[in-house]
């Protein structure tokens, strides 16, 4: 890839990052609570001061790339710089997690963990403490985090990581995993839903995982009789 192409690509991330922060900003923005003190969210849940006030939120975990503190001088922040990829070693980060969400919980505060759709990585960070705290299994914890925010969707290579580390707290095992916690990508497909493109990306924000692209192709494979999909991040 040239220098030109890659600035290129750049500056369309950074405009598609803004445009999905800010629709995270209005329709997404209410932290979730788990628990007493723990909270999972989203950018936007990251970004409405007045809300985190109200919930008593006094740190705040950043489990992403590219998100700087928005409120510096109001909360204790720490930052976790990985990408959501099933190849992110995010287990080794576990262990620091934990001590700052209990630091915040120790001394009368909460904490607000989140990501930027906070549907992967936060939701892996909550569902490995909760199974630390509390000796959950793993198919427990994310029934748990699934009942309070129902549009979670950690990554296969994260959800690996929790399998093994369910198996190095040797407590509780999980039952077999059902398909929708395995399926990083679920898909209705509802004619007045589904958005369909031969030549450009779409972003399919109501029924595709809104953290991606999506690039569908129809008229070209209706030979194949298949509906075929492709994730571009």
């Amino acid at each position: 890839m040239s220098q030109m192409d890659e600035l290129q690509r750049s500056r369309i991330l950074a405009c598609v990052q803004a445009f999905c922060a800010a629709r995270y900003a209005r329709e997404d923005n209410v932290p979730c609570q788990i628990e007493e003190g723990l909270f999972l969210g989203s950018v936007g849940a990251a970004l409405n001061k007045s809300a985190l006030k109200d919930l008593n939120i006094t740190h705040i975990l950043t489990v992403a790339k590219s998100l700087d503190a928005a409120f510096p001088n109001d909360f204790v922040y720490k930052k976790i710089d990985v990408f959501d990829t099933p190849g992110t070693e995010l287990v080794k980060y576990f262990a620091e997690c934990f001590s700052f969400i209990d630091e915040a919980r120790s001394a009368g505060g909460g904490v607000l963990v989140h990501c930027f759709a906070g549907m992967s990585r936060s939701v892996t960070v909550v569902v490995a403490y909760l199974m630390k705290k509390h000796r959950m299994s793993l198919s427990d914890a994310l029934s748990l985090v699934r009942s309070k925010r129902p549009h979670i969707a950690p990554n296969h290579g994260f959800l690996t990581q929790l399998a093994n580390f369910e198996k190095s707290l040797g407590g509780k095992k999980s039952k077999t995993l059902t398909a929708g916690y395995l399926s990083r990508i679920r898909v209705l497909f509802h004619m007045n839903k589904l958005l369909v493109c031969t030549t450009i990306f779409v972003f399919c924000y109501q029924k595709f995982d809104t953290r991606s692209f999506y690039l569908l192709f129809s008229e070209s494979l209706k030979s194949k009789k298949k509906k075929h999909m492709g994730l571009v991040r």
